[in-house]
């Protein structure tokens, strides 16, 4: 039985909705989630304010609002721009996310695919935003939006390899590339031979946690990684010509990628639907699953937004020495000591 084949006499087509509904839920709920909490919230204490209040009981309705309010603006079209790359732009970086949800396990039954190449399958489209962040910049004929699209990919190019290191020293210690498994591996793991919490891979590859979290900053483009849209410089970049629904999707796409990465995070490196002390192979984790795996990317995306709050942004030179100079050879170092251990232990 598989999650989404709880009626497994449905037709192929009633399978596939009920997925497609999963999925479009299992984007935008994390999405609207860490809106509220940490945009709205979050930010306003840390600055010593309360944040949106009006509307609904403690401002829990304001995300509705603000996308009501996008939904009445005027979609407007610059008289140069390439009117069907502008237009596309938005649903190329939303089907990058789309994707990505596809290969995260909620539970030892609860998946939407579950292939051998799962981690592989990640990693590949999650580079498709790139090219619709190059789209927007490209169509919206406008200098500030073509600098912001080409900053942007400068910077996605420079990150996707740590990013993809970071993920290799997992994959090396679990001997597989399929997500379901490397939670399994985790849960039924030994710490010098005590498995009384798993092996969380957190612990033996902290290091590689580390790269991939800051390779994940640097993909979402949020501060101190925010040069691609930088107000003060560029007036958002590749977003400057977009209005109303558009601009509501990139919006949608940033924050519910932002969940999306937090999950594959705490799948890597914290045992994804797992819980210590249980039986994996348990039905209990096919309810809890679910809700295991929110909270740890509720822990992870604290700290993306912590960060995201709290640093300035880098200059360019900067940020890809950071890439090309620190990420990229801390995480081959990773990758060789995890080679070592894992043949001599």
């Amino acid at each position: 039985m598989t999650v989404f084949n709880l009626a497994i006499e449905l037709a192929y087509w009633q399978q596939t909705v009920i997925r497609s509904i999963l999925g479009l839920v299992a984007v935008l709920l994390p999405a609207g989630t860490l809106v509220y909490l940490y945009l709205f919230k979050m930010m306003s204490f840390m600055q010593s304010r309360l944040g949106p209040m009006e509307a609904g009981p403690y401002g829990s309705l304001q995300l509705l609002a603000e996308v009501g309010k996008f939904l009445q603006k005027e979609d407007l079209f610059p008289r140069a721009a390439d009117r069907v790359v502008f237009k596309a732009a938005p649903f190329v970086v939303l089907a990058s996310t789309f994707l990505l949800v596809l290969v995260l396990p909620a539970g030892p039954d609860a998946w939407f695919i579950n292939i051998d190449t799962g981690v592989f399958l990640a990693l590949a489209v999650s580079s498709i935003s790139v090219i619709g962040i190059l789209m927007a910049g490209w169509g919206s004929a406008s200098k500030y939006s073509l600098i912001g699209g080409l900053r942007a990919a400068g910077q996605l190019v420079a990150y996707e390899l740590p990013l993809v290191l970071a993920v290799m020293g997992v994959v090396i210690q679990a001997g597989t590339l399929n997500v379901q498994e490397i939670v399994l591996a985790q849960a039924n793991g030994e710490i010098f031979g005590w498995g009384g919490i798993g092996n969380p891979f957190l612990i033996t590859q902290f290091l590689g946690f580390v790269i991939f979290l800051i390779a994940i900053q640097a993909e979402l483009t949020q501060p101190p990684f925010d040069m691609p849209v930088a107000e003060s410089e560029i007036v958002t970049g590749y977003l400057t010509e977009y209005t109303g629904m558009r601009f509501l999707l990139f919006f949608i796409g940033e924050f519910a990628t932002a969940g999306i990465f937090s999950a594959l995070a705490a799948t890597f490196f914290l045992g994804g639907w797992y819980l210590p002390g249980l039986d994996p192979t348990s039905n209990l984790f096919n309810l809890i699953g679910p809700l295991v795996l929110v909270g740890k990317m509720l822990l992870v995306s604290f700290l993306i937004f912590w960060f995201r709050f709290t640093y300035p942004r880098f200059r360019e030179d900067q940020l890809q020495q950071l890439a090309w100079k620190v990420l990229v050879p801390l995480s081959l170092v990773n990758i060789v000591a995890t080679g070592v251990l894992k043949v001599a232990f």
